[in-house]
């Protein structure tokens, strides 16, 4: 088989990776017609919905907004309409799939929907569609969960569960980012502020994963991992705030992920693609940095210089993960993205091996935000 041509834009880069999650991955609910949801792993059951993980679903929403957007840049309204019906209809297979509801145990999870429907509205109100009240009421019931997490236990910050014994950055940052969108500008600085005040290593200015309540006496125990999508999410919300001290933080921050969380590039390559998390829930972990390092890239409130450092930390970490990519098997010429962006598929991915949605939308996401590079400036 002649392999095709190789894409060599970024809108092309991502058309292909939609055109290889949707086509291995998503799919109807059960075989129910109206619905539409994605397997967590290809291959997978002849049925799309046996297994489940709710922030994959959320994740996969933003990828098919992205395309949507990205159709609506090119003048192709209908393919950004097909998009944004596409969408709906899986906003509305999660709720059935979550047994008939969009609240679960975990508010990062909540967050992370939360965010992607508001990014669907939006997608909507730009092809003149009005808004629904299943995205209405999703938006609703998702904030005021957010808002009920928001308590004064260590000082402030938003529980990640409903166990309420630890309060994090997976779940500020995103619910932060949230009420920035929202107008509420007054708890996403509260939630900034916070974690500047809490989780911050004030050494490599990177952001620790959280702080955990043991015990009876709920004996305080920081946790401090360091994750790509925790600076993510933070940096996404200092430039949707964008005043005077968020855009400062905003610059350090951009200056952090390029100063610790970079690595070698492929061979030959004199780029540096940030680090990967592996597979699983880690597979999604860069691809989510890389989506709001795309939006500081192109925030006319920072420097040129910091917008220049943002931009190549994309344009690297885009490019090697398009290096590392194959077909799935000699058989099957659909394309595999490596979970890491310095070893090839063919090495992390052979042919026959189970492969993750995270790792996939991980990649889909990464050409998105290189793309939206090439768009007009936006703050989301």
């Amino acid at each position: 088989m002649t392999p095709a041509p190789a894409p060599t834009t970024p809108e092309a880069r991502a058309a292909s990776a939609e055109a290889a999650v949707t086509s291995q991955f998503t799919g109807r609910l059960l075989g129910v017609p109206g619905t539409h949801l994605a397997q967590v792993s290809h291959p997978a059951p002849p049925f799309v919905g046996g297994s489940w993980n709710y922030w994959w679903q959320a994740h996969y929403l933003d990828a098919v907004v992205d395309a949507g957007l990205r159709a609506l840049r090119a003048g192709d309204r209908e393919g950004a309409d097909r998009r944004a019906r596409l969408g709906h209809r899986l906003v509305g297979t999660i709720r059935v799939r979550n047994v008939l509801r969009f609240t679960n145990h975990l508010y990062d999870d909540m967050a992370w929907l939360a965010l992607a429907v508001d990014r669907l509205r939006l997608l909507r109100a730009a092809l003149d569609r009005p808004g629904t009240r299943r995205l209405r009421t999703a938006e609703r019931v998702l904030t005021t969960q957010l808002r009920s997490a928001m308590t004064d236990d260590l000082g402030g910050g938003l529980f990640w569960s409903t166990r309420r014994d630890f309060k994090n950055t997976p779940a500020t940052g995103p619910a932060a980012l949230h009420l920035a969108r929202l107008g509420d500008t007054a708890a996403a600085r509260s939630l900034v502020d916070w974690l500047y005040d809490r989780l911050l290593d004030g050494e490599r200015g990177l952001f620790l994963d959280g702080i955990r309540l043991d015990g009876p006496a709920r004996t305080e125990r920081m946790v401090t991992d360091v994750y790509t999508y925790n600076q993510g999410t933070v940096l996404g919300t200092l430039v949707t705030l964008a005043d005077a001290t968020s855009l400062e933080r905003a610059t350090h921050l951009v200056a952090a992920c390029r100063d610790h969380l970079t690595t070698a590039g492929p061979p030959g390559s004199r780029g540096r693609p940030l680090r990967t998390h592996g597979d699983g829930d880690g597979g999604l972990f860069t691809g989510i940095l890389v989506r709001y390092l795309a939006l500081a890239a192109q925030h006319p409130g920072l420097t040129a210089e910091t917008r220049s450092a943002a931009t190549t930390l994309v344009d690297d970490t885009a490019d090697a993960l398009w290096w590392g990519h194959g077909p799935r098997s000699d058989d099957d010429p659909r394309l595999v993205f490596s979970p890491d962006p310095v070893v090839p598929v063919a090495a992390s991915q052979p042919p026959g091996s189970t492969v993750e949605l995270s790792t996939q939308l991980q990649a889909w996401m990464t050409f998105e935000a290189q793309a939206a590079l090439r768009a007009q400036p936006s703050t989301r």
